[in-house]
């Protein structure tokens, strides 16, 4: 029996040269928060990653998510990958207001949803991750201040909690072949997967 797909919590911590700081990768299906600490990295293909802040205290976190393909009864689809992505998001919340964030003083960031993996024209896996993004934080009443969504490139974002700075690069040039490979993956884990349970978002 497979087991529940859970979020996880990002565990790839180096030191960036470029920026002298301590940094954490955070790849698909990941998610990190912290305090004002590490600067958070991750690369968006077709997945979406959400910048999470308290603007006053700095604490902050970013996930890397993709709602699911489900392949069980048609009727069901949509409302089972919707919850999936409520699961993602209200783990990256959760988390942030865990460690002592007030709820009123949030504001979020939104990144990726490129059209990158080819043979997809209907239902563009990239275009349903933002706009559920989009509505999920427009309902939850948490203010999106900065997006960079959809399009036909992959990026590699740089968030710094501290102040609330993110740093965009386009990879228009880089081959993406890793990118693709590794939400592939991802996408495929998803499918074989059950949901894993539901998530009590605190207040």
């Amino acid at each position: 029996m497979s087991k529940s797909f859970e979020e996880v919590l990002a565990s790839n911590h180096y030191f960036d040269r470029h920026f002298q700081t301590e940094a954490v990768k955070v790849l698909p299906g990941e998610y990190y928060v912290s305090g004002p600490g590490p600067l958070m990295v991750t690369v968006l293909g077709s997945c979406v990653g959400a910048c999470i802040r308290d603007r006053v205290s700095g604490i902050g976190g970013m996930n890397h998510f993709m709602l699911p393909d489900d392949k069980r009864e048609e009727d069901a689809r949509v409302g089972s990958a919707m919850r999936y992505g409520d699961y993602a998001m209200e783990i990256l919340i959760n988390e942030v207001l865990k460690k002592g964030a007030r709820r009123s003083q949030l504001e979020a960031k939104l990144f990726g949803g490129g059209n990158v993996m080819q043979g997809f024209t209907q239902n563009i896996v990239g275009e349903r991750n933002a706009r559920f993004a989009v509505d999920y934080l427009k309902t939850e009443g948490i203010p999106v201040v900065a997006r960079d969504l959809m399009g036909n490139y992959p990026r590699k974002v740089y968030f710094f909690p501290a102040d609330g700075r993110v740093l965009v690069r386009k990879l228009r040039t880089l081959r993406n072949d890793t990118i693709l490979e590794r939400e592939m993956k991802y996408r495929q884990r998803l499918r074989q997967a059950p949901l894993a349970g539901d998530v009590e978002l605190f207040s």
